[in-house]
């Protein structure tokens, strides 16, 4: 059950129930020994159907591989990790923009509930995708019933995924505040800051239970390109945030230190609180259409050599 959790972590959008998938997993599997610059490789091939230059990348997949195999830079396992990451982000851009952290641990049987105020969202600080919302006591209760702590534990991104930073997390759970915005829970803003300097953003929305995504450049102009894995693009427009340039503002400050790194922001209309930073978007893997922006993108990415 666990396997098989880590793997659905690699293509949101992906129909994992699909024969086509199956057979990814299998082959996944079977190639898991190697080292990890093959396995990267043949992954990618299986995934996008192109062997990557992992060694001299070009675009922004290329180079997302380029960093799970040769960039170490200490700083990266506390980024990555959704508790430790709440301290970079106080020191960068203060603590209002970090949601309010109720526990962290490793066991349900260590949570006081009574001192947990309900709604909140419990999940853990090292995958993305997994999670669970709790509104009531009943789900609570239901929690403890069908405890996930450790299938989630034992979600290793640094092994299936080649993800060298998450080698160097703690694992643990997460229990925040859940954030709000007119009765629901607020849209996702992923920046895409490249050397210190947004360059576009991708929306989350879901309109009528069904989820989409559309995205924007920093001046908000649509932009034609989207992962075909992943939502539809958004059949509207979206105005421009009332919280743009305080946006702006906080991925390019969180940013500044790095070649490369994405920013997810929650939007509550009153202020913006900073989910994770991710340093490898959909482990590399991920489609664009039109396929020439997969280059396009790699070319903001200023990369520097950092092979031994």
């Amino acid at each position: 059950m666990a396997e098989e959790q880590k793997e659905s972590f690699i293509r949101a959008g992906y129909d994992q129930n699909s024969f086509a998938y199956l057979l990814k997993r299998i082959f996944w599997r079977l190639i898991a020994p190697l080292p990890d610059k093959l396995y990267i490789q043949l992954k990618f091939w299986s995934i996008k159907g192109e062997w990557p230059d992992v060694d001299h990348p070009k675009t922004f997949s290329e180079k997302v591989q380029y960093r799970k195999l040769h960039d170490r830079n200490p700083l990266y396992g506390k980024l990555v990790d959704k508790l430790a990451v709440k301290d970079y982000v106080t020191e960068k851009v203060g603590a209002e923009h970090v949601i309010p952290t109720y526990w962290a641990g490793t066991s349900l049987s260590e949570i006081d509930w009574s001192k947990i105020p309900l709604p909140a969202v419990i999940k853990p600080n090292h995958a993305s995708g997994l999670g669970e919302f709790l509104y009531t006591p009943e789900d609570v209760e239901r929690l403890k019933r069908n405890d996930p702590v450790s299938q989630w534990l034992a979600i290793d991104h640094a092994s299936y995924n080649r993800e060298w930073a998450y080698s160097q997390v703690e694992r643990k759970v997460v229990i925040e505040k859940m954030l709000n915005k007119d009765g629901g829970i607020p849209w996702d803003y992923r920046c895409f800051v490249f050397g210190g300097k947004l360059s576009y953003i991708i929306i989350d929305t879901r309109t009528d239970d069904q989820g989409y995504s559309a995205t924007y450049s920093r001046d908000w102009e649509r932009l034609p390109f989207y992962d075909p894995d992943y939502y539809p693009p958004y059949p509207h427009e979206i105005p421009r945030p009332k919280l743009f340039d305080l946006m702006v503002t906080l991925s390019e400050a969180l940013g500044r230190d790095l070649d490369f790194v994405r920013v997810d922001l929650f939007d509550t209309g009153e202020n913006l609180y900073v989910g994770e930073l991710t340093l490898y978007p959909g482990g590399g893997f991920e489609a664009f259409e039109p396929p020439e922006y997969d280059r396009l993108i790699g070319d903001l990415w200023p990369i520097t050599d950092r092979r031994g």
